[in-house]
């Protein structure tokens, strides 16, 4: 089969199935170069979107209105670390209901291609993999390693008998399932394990089902022993033709057209021209090949759910993606252009489109101080203190997200600057340094390695590390958080540390913080040998009331941070995401209206990590109806990977 991607080499497998005699079916005519569906020639016209991205409120609001401008399909990923959070337990309840999603498209008229990993980068943390399969520090990801097949092969024996009963020759939306994804990308190259994968499906999901795998380029597509296997060294429709000379025969897919592509903190947003995009989506569609539109939605990295790229390039808490539906699902000019070069193809459903969703601008909400995470490790390290030699990483301390304290002491009298360092750059990602509670300045990972400090000996040393997100793409994805090589200060090594292993979603969602009394002054601190002016990480907390006497209330808005500098933030207990907005580009994060409430006060929680504005007099969070995500604060050369050469 054919298939391409906008920006990068591709190639699609097709594996061989046995064709089943009862209806309904959907196959492959290699001689006619199409795709049948109950034996009748189809071509599926399908957009990305991703479930464990939008709320479960909103799933079908989006779904409609993919299938309003002309989509007969969607293509979805699993993250299998967002339905296997720790080994054995899994969840498929709430926003993580992927059986109801697909009831969804099957009631909406939509099909589904599902891409169930193991593996989906999807700029997603660690591309889905679950943490904990660094258990064992030398694991080999997506390899025959028998520890990781051994994973693998039990999330499969979950999840695919629960996708059985959803594929289409069975009664439900599911026309295609993908086999890994862009492995052509991966060092490991181990075809064993490949072929692995193809038996382990077929046992589960039957032999009539349809195969596929999505290859970027790289030496492992290039020797691929699958005869069903076509490079593609171009996107345009000229790259038709030279897939028809690399396979005559099947149909012509592109499952990856990109509307428009991916952000990192630190950079531009990204913007692809709508013209640039109808354009090619016409020529593809002229040709009578299928196509996905990636992204059609690109949605929220709610929490801690984004990834990142290597040289490392955490994403923003936004998934916008300047796709045709906006984060929170609002009708763009680029969805209406689309609708209307779908239309000169097929027949677009009559009726009325839903609306974008309405966005209410709450105004101004005063915070106050609640506590610093040094005041707080009594109840924030749920686990209790770890006494090491040598510092440990998250996943020796069975923590997969979100910050762990370092805590030692001087070893010397630092009189004068003396140079706080991470030789080995392993601080993963971002470390927040302070010396008996006064901060003095932050590591990162890649870009500070070393920081000036002062201090007597004995004085006490935080180091709070905070995970960014996994690496999602390259050989890289085995990332490890925390403190993964030692500090030093000056010449000498630092040892005898106390680790904190730190609850905070639980806590937060406890509201255990908000009795606390702090001791501390948390203005900005200024030490000779740091130029900025910083503050401890410290917890801020307010309430927004909503009156419940208005129509129509709660509804969607957007949160602000004006003159914060970066923290994560909880709204009623659940982790909206990571504000930076003195980084950007992002400056305002997406707050759906399911998390709000008229009932009752709703708890609006901070972690500030750098800068509080409090005791500059301004001390508030705003809700607006205006989202911001393309401020065009620039601190870090662009990243660039392969797939980043599309149409733009």
């Amino acid at each position: 089969m054919i298939v391409s991607g906008t920006g990068a080499l591709f190639c699609f497998t097709l594996f061989p199935l046995t064709l089943s005699l009862a209806a309904p079916s959907f196959t492959v005519d290699y001689k006619n170069n199409s795709f049948l569906k109950d034996g009748e020639y189809f071509r599926y016209v399908s957009g990305s979107i991703h479930y464990s991205r939008i709320p479960r409120l909103y799933w079908k609001d989006r779904l409609l209105k993919m299938y309003m401008a002309g989509l007969n399909a969607v293509q979805t990923y699993v993250p299998w670390n967002f339905h296997e959070p720790v080994p054995g337990l899994y969840d498929f309840s709430g926003d993580r209901d992927l059986e109801y999603f697909l009831q969804l498209c099957r009631d909406l008229g939509l099909l589904v291609i599902l891409r169930p990993g193991p593996y989906i980068c999807a700029e997603w943390d660690m591309g889905g993999l679950p943490a904990w399969l660094l258990k064992k520090k030398d694991i080999v990801l997506r390899s025959s390693d028998p520890d990781y097949l051994a994973a693998v092969d039990k999330w499969m024996a979950k999840l695919l008998p629960m996708m059985k009963r959803y594929l289409y020759q069975n009664g439900g939306p599911i026309i295609t399932v993908q086999v890994e994804n862009e492995y052509g990308s991966y060092f490991a190259c181990d075809f064993d394990y490949l072929r692995h994968l193809v038996k382990l499906f077929r046992s589960h999901l039957g032999n009539d089902v349809v195969l596929f795998s999505t290859d970027g380029a790289g030496v492992c597509s290039s020797e691929n022993d699958d005869d069903s296997v076509v490079k593609l060294r171009d996107t345009r429709t000229a790259a038709f033709e030279a897939q028809r000379h690399a396979e005559p025969r099947g149909p012509l897919v592109n499952s990856e057209f990109y509307t428009g592509w991916l952000d990192h903190w630190g950079e531009h947003h990204s913007v692809v021209p709508t013209e640039a995009v109808v354009k090619s989506l016409n020529e593809i569609l002229e040709l009578g090949a299928n196509v996905n539109l990636y992204m059609f939605i690109g949605g929220t990295n709610f929490a801690y759910w984004n990834g990142a790229n290597s040289p490392f390039a955490p994403q923003p808490t936004s998934y916008d993606y300047d796709a045709p539906l906006t984060e929170a699902g609002d009708l763009t000019q680029k969805y209406f252009a689309i609708r209307d070069v779908i239309k000169k193809y097929k027949k677009v459903p009559d009726g009325i489109l839903p609306p974008s969703t309405p966005k209410f601008a709450y105004g101004a909400m005063k915070m106050k101080k609640l506590t610093t995470v040094s005041e707080s490790l009594d109840i924030l390290s749920i686990s209790g203190p770890v006494k090491t030699l040598y510092p440990l990483t998250f996943i020796e301390l069975n923590q997969h997200f979100g910050f762990v304290l370092y805590q030692t002491s001087l070893p010397v009298d630092c009189l004068n600057p003396t140079p706080l360092s991470s030789p080995l750059n392993g601080v993963h990602d971002r470390a927040y340094v302070s010396v008996d509670g006064v901060a003095v300045g932050v590591l990162e990972r890649d870009r500070v390695i070393s920081i000036n400090i002062t201090g007597k000996a004995g004085s006490r040393l935080d180091v709070l590390v905070e995970n960014m997100g996994r690496v999602n793409y390259g050989k890289y994805i085995n990332d490890f958080k925390g403190l993964v090589s030692n500090l030093t200060l000056g010449a000498e090594t630092l040892r005898n540390w106390t680790v904190f292993s730190l609850s905070i979603d639980e806590v937060v969602k406890e509201g255990l913080l908000w009795g606390r009394v702090s001791l501390q002054d948390t203005g900005p601190a200024h030490s000779p040998a740091q130029p900025t002016f910083l503050s401890p990480p410290t917890f801020y907390g307010g309430t927004l009331e909503i009156p419940d006497h208005i129509p129509d209330l709660p509804q969607d808005t957007y949160i602000q941070f004006p003159n914060w500098s970066k923290g994560q933030v909880w709204i009623n207990g659940v982790n909206v995401g990571r504000y930076w907005p003195s980084r950007g580009p992002q400056v305002t994060l997406f707050v759906p209206a399911s998390l709000l409430s008229t009932k009752s006060p709703n708890n609006i929680t901070l972690l500030e990590l750098e800068v509080c504005p409090c005791t500059r007099g301004q001390c508030v969070v705003e809700f607006t109806h205006t989202p911001v995500i393309n401020s065009t604060v620039t601190h870090i050369k662009p990243y660039t990977r392969e797939k980043t050469l599309n149409t733009r």
